[in-house]
């Protein structure tokens, strides 16, 4: 349960992208804000400088739609995960945070590949490759990890991270062929850790 006594009724509400993890924005919800929002499944704030509810997106579109919600240790601050539909910053960029760049971009570009998977789009490299079959999907990867070490001894930065971009955005087109997510990769390297 929510305390909304301790700071006059409003709450600090950190809004994360629910898939890459990047924090987006910082809001504040009273108690009206967290049941609208809880009932519509979109993320609606209490504006301190409109002094109203104010949904994010109800202008623009770009909603944030709730994924997860989570209540801290003292029930005062809310994190909530979300899928924003567009930029979440009213300066149209995705971050209220400025970053130069998405780190987890990664985890974007594997959805972008379920997306042509599930609904190819013509002319698609990726549906290409997938129409080729698993063999020649393989080969791919095989062929992007030599030119990735050709690159790598040849000692030229752009060359090698391109290669390696190749070889990654290869990989990603073979753990969708063999339907296996990033996440499971990246819990087994968590666990390999350990």
């Amino acid at each position: 349960m929510l305390d909304f006594k301790k700071s006059n009724g409003l709450i600090p509400v950190i809004i994360q992208d629910a898939r890459t993890l990047e924090v987006l924005m910082l809001g504040y919800m009273d108690e009206e804000a967290w049941e609208k929002t809880q009932s519509e499944g979109r993320v609606t704030f209490f504006s301190r400088s409109k002094k109203r509810l104010w949904t994010k997106g109800e202008e623009s579109g770009h909603f944030l739609h709730v994924v997860s919600t989570h209540i801290d240790c003292d029930h005062d601050t809310l994190l909530i995960k979300v899928r924003p539909q567009g930029p979440t910053c009213h300066t149209g960029s995705r971050s209220c945070f400025n970053t130069d760049y998405n780190r987890n971009f990664i985890f974007e570009l594997a959805d972008v590949i379920d997306n042509r998977f599930a609904f190819p789009v013509a002319g698609s490299y990726v549906n290409r490759l997938h129409e080729r079959g698993l063999t020649k999907v393989a080969q791919k990867v095989g062929e992007e990890a030599v030119e990735t070490v050709i690159a790598a001894l040849a000692e030229e930065e752009a060359d090698f991270v391109n290669e390696a971009s190749d070889l990654v955005f290869h990989l990603l087109v073979l753990l969708r062929e063999k339907n296996i997510s990033l996440d499971t990769i990246a819990k087994n390297l968590e666990g390999r850790h350990k």
